[in-house]
């Protein structure tokens, strides 16, 4: 068993704790003394509330996924003998009502291009290295959220 940790933090920064203007950013922090300002999406506060740049859940969640698939497709390939120069995943993820009726993040596509030095695999070879990853992605494997990849050779 593996165990990982990371800190959120938060501090107001108004006189008052009103929703409408309350700061919603804050930190993340996690082992390494890595740092990350974070905030709440955009589209998910008042306009009358400070907006701050950071990564919002939202996005984390969908690079966490993507990051995951990545980590998996490198293990897998070069095991495979493929030499990897540059891997490219522009992830996008939908939040919208789930069949419960609930606002989830329902949907992430993930679609990484992916360029070879040397010999490049076969587009089915390509399709068979992502199908691994996913299959062993423990994020991927551990949400509801359906995962599709569309994969391309750069």
């Amino acid at each position: 068993m593996s165990q990982y940790k990371a800190t959120i933090e938060w501090r107001r920064q108004s006189a008052d704790f009103d929703y409408k203007t309350y700061n919603r950013s804050h930190t993340l922090a996690f082992e390494g003394g890595i740092r990350v300002q974070a905030t709440a999406a955009p589209a998910n506060i008042p306009p009358s509330a400070a907006g701050a740049p950071g990564v919002d859940p939202e996005q984390a969640f969908v690079a966490s996924l993507s990051s995951c698939h990545m980590l998996w497709f490198l293990h897998l390939a070069s095991r495979a003998g493929f030499v990897v120069d540059r891997y490219v995943d522009e992830a996008s993820g939908v939040l919208e009502r789930n069949a419960e009726g609930r606002i989830a993040m329902t949907r992430v596509t993930l679609r990484p291009v992916v360029s070879f030095a040397g010999r490049a695999p076969t587009g089915e070879e390509h399709a068979r290295l992502h199908e691994g990853a996913h299959d062993k992605c423990f994020i991927a494997k551990s949400v509801k959220t359906d995962v599709a990849i569309e994969p391309g050779i750069g």
